[in-house]
């Protein structure tokens, strides 16, 4: 499968899940974007204090949280941004897929869900670099295609 075959895959996934379904999708995807591990190797300069506790109150309540007390940590943790130019790439996705997430809590944006699962894809694709005509051809990338096919369409 080509990429851009697999992000029409996905986007006719979201687009026919149910409520239910979306829901455990998105839940279950930004807690596994915003995972220790990507953090790892970010420089403690990326943010001042006050953007690391937000990251941190953001990542551990994510399960819990509405939308009102994820935009309030994201808006902290932006205003706390010192890195001049690129964030960290681990960084970047974690903060992503919490705007993502809490986008779609604030406006039930599917879209928003869609681009959860392409932020997902992403990562992964950043940890064993797939071939973009052959998308799938990786376990890792065929793993996650099939846990996003298999949460949007239990």
């Amino acid at each position: 499968m080509r990429y851009d075959e697999l992000e029409a895959a996905i986007l006719q996934l979201v687009v026919a899940a149910g409520e239910d379904q979306l829901r455990v999708f998105g839940l279950e995807t930004v807690t596994r974007l915003v995972r220790a591990e990507l953090l790892e190797t970010v420089a403690d300069d990326e943010l001042n204090e006050d953007g690391w506790a937000a990251l941190a109150s953001a990542r551990e309540n994510v399960p819990t949280a509405d939308a009102t007390q994820l935009r309030a940590e994201l808006e902290r943790i932006e205003a706390g941004i010192l890195a001049d130019g690129d964030l960290d790439q681990g960084l970047l996705i974690v903060i992503t897929a919490l705007e993502h997430w809490t986008t779609y809590l604030e406006e039930n944006a599917r879209g928003e869900l869609y681009e959860l699962a392409i932020r997902s894809v992403e990562e992964v694709d950043f940890q064993v670099s797939a071939d973009l005509d052959d998308v799938l051809g990786t376990p890792e990338m065929a793993a996650e295609y099939e846990r996003i096919r298999r949460l949007l369409t239990a």
